[in-house]
């Protein structure tokens, strides 16, 4: 069995929870409990609590995680063994939550493993999108993981509270929203109720809209010098308030109240990894509507009487929509994406058929 230090483990973000599915692997008596907090190709960074240090996955492990469509990610917990003087990861305890996406080809993708919190940027600069923070909200409800939206650029932007209204207006209630300057001492205390010992959070977002600057402010303590960033930052485009992909890789940095964040780079298109059920579930303002459409099976497109047209807001039910499709191609198999292609190839064919003969 492992030999789990709870006080010490709980500086790098171990709950009770991640303690007994660590207790629970078979071990040997010469694997420590580590947890994964960067990923380079076949290298990985583990910290045990004290220090990090270079490990490399066991084959098998790889292969087990892949024939159950898995991998590793930042914020696993792992079972680590020295080998011919070499850190190899054996084992990896069971992960509570992950965050992933579906690439184009539906392959799925781990982000990240074992997130309390998601904290979900947007700047309020010339990047304010709606519908692309509808979607982020939408996938990490479908993985258990509690959103909180951080509204950046509070210092620099425009109509601040026009905008933060639209936003609470826009969204379910329940949902925390902040406005910061994440260059600011205070957006760690405005984040100090989600920044507690054992907890960890990832930053979620699209390039330029301050995750990196806000992970140098939260991690600011534990930083060798003052003003010192553990993440590199790096300006916005001025016409359209774009950033570039300063940050490349996901990590897991040490916060100074006890929490772990772990900061990643851009996403701008998330495909995912949800099925439909679960991803209509998170629009439960849409599901309350539902109840009293005329049909029971309405799709709420052209139905006659359907309640959720008549008070949804037309973006957010088109944004509604679109997420489904895409759960939906994700969850297709590459015979089913051939299979639709020919069809719709033989629809098309077919109408572009007629239209030739009405010409005649």
């Amino acid at each position: 069995m492992l030999h789990i230090d709870i006080d010490v483990l709980r500086t790098i973000g171990l709950n009770n929870l991640t303690a007994g599915h660590l207790a629970a692997l078979d071990t040997t008596p010469t694997m420590r409990p580590m947890r994964i907090a960067a990923i380079h190709g076949e290298w990985m960074t583990v910290h045990d609590g004290h220090a990090d240090r270079q490990a490399r996955a066991l084959p098998r492990l790889l292969s087990a995680l892949a024939d159950d469509e898995d991998a590793l990610a930042v914020g696993d917990w792992v079972a680590v063994d020295d080998l011919d003087g070499e850190h190899w990861i054996a084992l990896r305890a069971a992960p509570l939550t992950q965050v992933a996406r579906r690439a184009n080809d539906g392959r799925r993708q781990v982000l990240a493993s074992n997130i309390d919190t998601a904290l979900l940027v947007m700047g309020l600069d010339l990047d304010f999108n709606l519908r692309r923070l509808e979607r982020y909200i939408a996938v990490v409800q479908s993985a258990d993981i509690a959103p909180v939206v951080v509204l950046t650029k509070a210092d620099i932007a425009t109509e601040v509270d026009e905008k933060v209204a639209e936003v609470q207006r826009r969204l379910p209630a329940g949902i925390a929203v902040l406005a910061i300057n994440g260059l600011s001492g205070a957006a760690a205390a405005a984040l100090q109720p989600w920044l507690g010992a054992g907890q960890t959070l990832c930053l979620l977002g699209a390039s330029g809209t301050g995750k990196s600057t806000l992970t140098n402010t939260l991690t600011a303590a534990l930083n060798d010098a003052p003003g010192t960033g553990v993440q590199e930052t790096s300006v916005t485009r001025k016409g359209d308030g774009r950033g570039r992909h300063t940050t490349t890789a996901r990590s897991l940095h040490r916060c100074t109240g006890g929490a772990c964040i772990v900061d990643t780079p851009g996403l701008r298109t998330w495909r995912p990894d949800a099925d439909e059920k679960t991803l209509a579930a998170t629009f439960d303002d849409i599901a309350d509507l539902a109840q009293h459409c005329q049909f029971r099976d309405c799709q709420h497109g052209l139905e006659p009487g359907c309640a959720v047209r008549a008070g949804a807001d037309p973006d957010r039910l088109a944004n509604y929509h679109k997420l489904l499709r895409d759960a939906r191609r994700g969850a297709q198999t590459p015979l089913d994406r051939i299979a639709e292609r020919a069809k719709w190839k033989v629809i098309v064919k077919s109408a572009q058929r007629r239209q030739r003969e009405k010409g005649r």
